[in-house]
């Protein structure tokens, strides 16, 4: 939901009235006059919809800044409306539909890949926008009105310009062979009929007790409700029993940020306005700060509520990046103030502030180069710690080097070929494992991306990696087997990158995308260029927008989510515009990575046992003993951080691979001296897991502390 804009001067008082997420009101002198209606949403009966007039590129609340667009309805229709929205988990296109917290996913009604808007749609039907979401506008299907662009500010919502090609080209798609252990995809089973990830897994991150967190928006369903009757919007799933609990929290973490805290504390950052027509107990998310505590040793944590004591961050963030630094203090960087058009300047936030080592705003909002020369494609950008303390960021083409001590651009970096990397045609970027072999320098891929935000844009496919502080730093370009958006790396405790989700056509938003990319991908980034890429094997579950996946401490990866619509619905409703031929995915996934498929399987180490676990980045030792299987040749020790997952962004994701001594190779009782890294730029505070390799296979990996 967008935040009002300021009130439009007007004769008469003008007040909004909260209804439903698909009619927004004005009362002008007692008489309740809808501004404009969207697309019937799944969260709205529709006998008869009323007419689609929404400019494409505005939010459906976006009260205060439209112009009266449809005839006069009267309180009592409006109320009505209100009441046929409450709870509604599949459209209610069934005038007497009630809601149905029991109703199970139909098996046989598998989302249609193939699936494009009704051809016979005019172009007023196919430009209303339900997407709650910030929209850029699309190509238009008629007689082109201005010049080619290429910075996806195109389309009837700009001018009527055409989205044109890269500026610069980037490889085409490139072949990927079968690896020869491809592993296995597992659906879980739930914990009950009709309950498996029990929220839409919009954001999440591993915890210190083993369990998932799963936090998403305010929703007209989903599959747990709370004590207080109201549906939950976040839930903590246990891998080890595939049981999930449901969390209340008080604020719309809807497309939050994210971080854990060096004392541990998970929080998300920022978020949406509150849909009290839906939820009236959970408030204004866009300037609000979360925090969740967990231990690996103090089971009275689990299950226990998101805190939130009130505090806020310096300004409304709806799509901030968040990178912890070496000092624990949070950057937090870009968003939208209210959820409308971002190419209006005035709806955006290209700005960043700093949060203490408590979580706490210093009250300064700060502007940032980047984000404001990559307007409209400014949030979600990629972030990541280098080893001299300064941060990678990359926006849309654009990257660089900047000092957060000084407030300074360091370098410029070279813009990476192909289409936009971020927000709203984001892919997936990856600080590849750190090592003192080569100093701990760092070493950044970005794959995937798009050209504009609508169901017929294109995805690239391309990869570029860059040495961001070499002395001559520059993309070398590889690419993928087919392109994709929403696609997203998770570092293994081999070295090895995989990357899962997305679609082949499309973009992010509600209904903006089909051709779901269900192939693993296995990347190796020690193998030569050309050499890389191997595919595992293919989910039959579509995972676009709003889908995550998190690896386990038993090195398995979690995949979860997808909710490209705006609010859930179990079965597909074919010839809607925005689409819904995908359903809310309330499934779990586990893949299984070859180094724990097929024989692999029964060579885990065991034993696991660790001298020290609250450990320092200053290049003190501690000490590990654990069972090697026999005949062993090679051992390897991971400090591995899984970050905060959401949007095919995993921030503050990162894996350094620790020097050891006393190895015996053949021998089944080991004792390794482990060294830590020399400093917190490597390794900056917080909750990590230690994961130990034999021959590439994983031990089940053990929650450390980095002070």
């Amino acid at each position: 939901m967008a935040r009002a804009a300021p009130p439009m001067a007007a004769p008469s008082v003008i007040r909004t009235v909260k209804s439903t997420p698909a009619l927004a009101a004005q009362v002008l002198d007692g008489v309740v006059t809808p501004r404009y209606t969207v697309a019937p949403a799944a969260s709205l009966a529709a006998p008869p919809p009323l007419p689609r007039q929404t400019p494409p590129h505005l939010g459906p609340m976006a009260v205060a800044a439209l112009p009266l667009l449809v005839p006069l309805v009267t309180p009592k229709a409006l109320t009505e409306v209100a009441a046929q929205s409450m709870g509604c988990q599949n459209g209610c296109n069934n005038p007497s539909a009630t809601p149905n917290p029991s109703a199970a996913p139909n098996p046989s009604a598998a989302p249609n890949p193939s699936a494009t808007p009704n051809p016979s749609q005019t172009e007023s039907d196919t430009a209303t926008s339900a997407s709650q979401e910030p929209i850029l506008g699309k190509p238009t299907t008629g007689p082109n009105n201005g010049p080619a662009t290429t910075d996806g500010t195109c389309g009837v919502a700009n001018g009527g310009t055409v989205c044109g090609p890269p500026v610069v080209a980037a490889p085409g798609p490139s072949p990927a062979p079968a690896n020869p252990n491809p592993g296995t995809i597992t659906i879980l089973p739930g914990s009950a009929p009709n309950v498996q990830a029990g929220v839409p897994a919009m954001h999440a991150g591993l915890m210190q007790n083993g369990r998932v967190i799963f936090l998403d928006k305010v929703e007209n369903y989903t599959q747990i409700k709370l004590p207080n009757g109201q549906f939950a919007y976040s839930a903590e799933y246990d891998p080890a029993t595939n049981q999930v609990v449901g969390l209340p929290y008080k604020t719309n973490a809807f497309c939050s940020g994210g971080a854990f805290l060096a004392d541990g504390r998970f929080v998300s950052i920022g978020g949406n306005a509150p849909l009290d027509f839906i939820d009236p107990t959970v408030g204004d998310g866009f300037d609000a700060i979360r925090y969740l505590s967990r231990s690996a040793t103090d089971a009275g944590l689990n299950g226990q509520a998101w805190q939130e004591p009130g505090n806020k961050i310096a300004s409304a963030r709806w799509y901030a990046s968040v990178q912890t630094m070496p000092d624990g203090t949070l950057f937090v960087a870009s968003g939208s103030l209210n959820g409308l058009d971002p190419t209006v300047k005035e709806n955006n936030n290209p700005t960043y502030e700093i949060l203490d080592a408590q979580g706490v705003s210093n009250g300064k909002n700060i502007p940032m180069e980047i984000l404001d020369k990559n307007q409209p494609y400014y949030m979600y950008p990629f972030i990541h710690l280098l080893n001299n303390g300064q941060l990678f960021v990359a926006v849309s083409k654009s990257a660089e080097i900047f000092d957060v001590a000084i407030n300074a651009v360091v370098k410029e970096l070279p813009d990476l070929p192909g289409d936009h990397r971020t927000y709203p045609n984001t892919g997936g970027s990856v600080l590849l494992p750190l090592s003192s072999a080569n100093g701990y320098a760092p070493d950044v891929i970005i794959c995937g991306g798009g050209a504009y935000q609508d169901i017929t844009s294109p995805t690239d496919p391309s990869c570029g990696r860059m040495q961001p502080l070499a002395a001559n730093p520059n993309w070398e370009m590889d690419s993928m087997p087919e392109g994709r958006g929403m696609v997203e790396g998770t570092l293994l405790p081999d070295g090895t990158v995989i990357w899962v989700n997305g679609a082949n056509v499309g973009a992010q938003g509600f209904g903006v995308a089909t051709a779901p990319t269900l192939e693993v991908l296995i990347y190796d980034p020690v193998q030569p260029l050309g050499q890389r890429w191997t595919h595992g094997p293919s989910s039959t579950i579509a995972r676009l927008y709003h889908s995550v996946a998190v690896l386990l401490l038993d090195g398995t990866l979690m995949i979860a989510g997808s909710n490209p619509v705006e609010q859930p619905i179990l079965t597909p409703v074919p010839n809607r515009v925005p689409s819904e031929d995908f359903v809310t995915e309330f499934r779990v996934e586990i893949y299984t990575p070859p180094y724990l498929s097929g024989t692999n399987a029964n060579k885990r180490p065991t034993r696991l046992r660790l001298s020290s676990k609250s450990l320092k980045a200053d290049g003190s030792t501690f000490t590990v003993q654990f069972t090697a299987p026999a005949n062993n040749k090679a051992v390897k020790v991971a400090l591995y951080h899984g970050g905060f997952v959401t949007h095919s962004l995993h921030m503050n994701h990162r894996m350094v691979f620790l020097d050891t001594t006393g190895y015996r190779a053949g021998a089944t009782s080991q004792t390794l001296l482990v060294k830590m890294p020399p400093n917190r730029n490597v390794a900056q505070p917080g909750p990590y897991v230690v994961y130990v390799t034999v021959d590439g296979v994983p031990a089940i990996g053990q929650f450390v502390s980095v002070a």
